[in-house]
């Protein structure tokens, strides 16, 4: 019997539990898995995608402000030990300007790339792995993580227990 996860679903009382949980995937990856990740983030805007993003940088590391990069496609954050960029592809008009941008050098075992509208860069993007659903339930936030890798999977084994 495969007692693997792949799928888990929360609520999320407010922002400060949305933010919450981004630290504790940052705290995942730095203690446990000890390598980069590519998160894809779907949801409505006002979500929660830049929240979860918010709370996912300042636990790598981050001291300042996380702001969303709706207009600048990309926001990086070059801390000690990682890298991490925040994506935001809403605004993107095709797939390909990913190219022209150098969109496979965001990719390395010490990057953590977080991708709001993934869909928008379909054919561009490498395997996420892990999808993170975010939606509204009345005055709080329901979230469903999907492991899609190996990786992803050992994530979220950590974040169950």
């Amino acid at each position: 019997m495969n007692n693997i996860v792949t799928k888990q679903t929360f609520i999320l009382a407010d922002e400060l539990a949305t933010i919450a949980l981004g630290k504790q995937l940052a705290d995942i990856v730095k203690i446990e898995l000890k390598q980069g990740i590519i998160v894809f983030l779907n949801g409505d805007l006002g979500a929660g995608k830049t929240t979860l993003t918010r709370g996912f940088v300042q636990g790598m590391g981050h001291v300042g402000n996380v702001k969303s990069p709706t207009y600048t496609l990309v926001e990086p954050y070059d801390l000690q030990d990682w890298q991490v960029y925040h994506f935001d592809l809403y605004r993107l008009a095709d797939a390909e300007e990913l190219e022209y941008m150098g969109i496979r050098d965001y990719f390395s075992s010490h990057c953590c790339s977080f991708i709001e509208w993934p869909e928008k860069g379909q054919g561009m993007l490498p395997k996420a792995d892990m999808t993170i659903d975010l939606a509204y339930l009345d005055e709080q936030r329901q979230v469903s993580l999907q492991a899609n890798t190996p990786l992803g999977e050992l994530l979220l084994s950590f974040l169950v227990k």
